[in-house]
């Protein structure tokens, strides 16, 4: 048996018609779906350079270090402390919030704390080293 080769022609080009088509529903479809919208703001304020605090203020001292938070030296979760800033505002000990932040401590807890100290509507609160 014998078996002749056929003659193929030039080769045919591929057209790119078809996948420029796909990329470009992909892209819409993907563009059309994505949320750009923020999930939560933590709003600082910054303090001036030498701006000194009235010495009629009562500060409360917090200390956030990787054992956890401390509110004027006593171990405290931070899921209380929006209520006990209250109680100390109501009974007019609280006029400012100072927070230490100490080695070990993630930013995540520092947002939660932010967070929390600002959910209370409590005094106002400065971060120092």
């Amino acid at each position: 048996m014998r078996i002749e080769a056929g003659t193929y022609g030039r080769a045919r080009r591929i057209s790119l018609t078809s996948l420029i088509d796909v990329i470009f529903l992909l892209l819409l479809f993907f563009m059309l779906t994505a949320t750009f919208s923020r999930f939560g703001d933590v709003e600082l304020t910054v303090g001036g350079a030498g701006a000194s605090q009235p010495a009629d203020q009562t500060p409360i001292f917090l200390r956030l270090d990787a054992d956890g938070l401390s509110l004027n030296g006593e171990t405290l979760p931070v899921t209380l402390l929006a209520d006990r800033l209250n109680v100390l505002r109501e009974a007019g000990r609280a006029d400012v919030v100072i927070l230490s932040v100490r080695d070990g401590a993630t930013s995540q807890q520092l947002v939660d704390l932010i967070a929390a100290v600002g959910a209370s509507g409590g005094p106002p609160l400065q971060i120092v080293r």
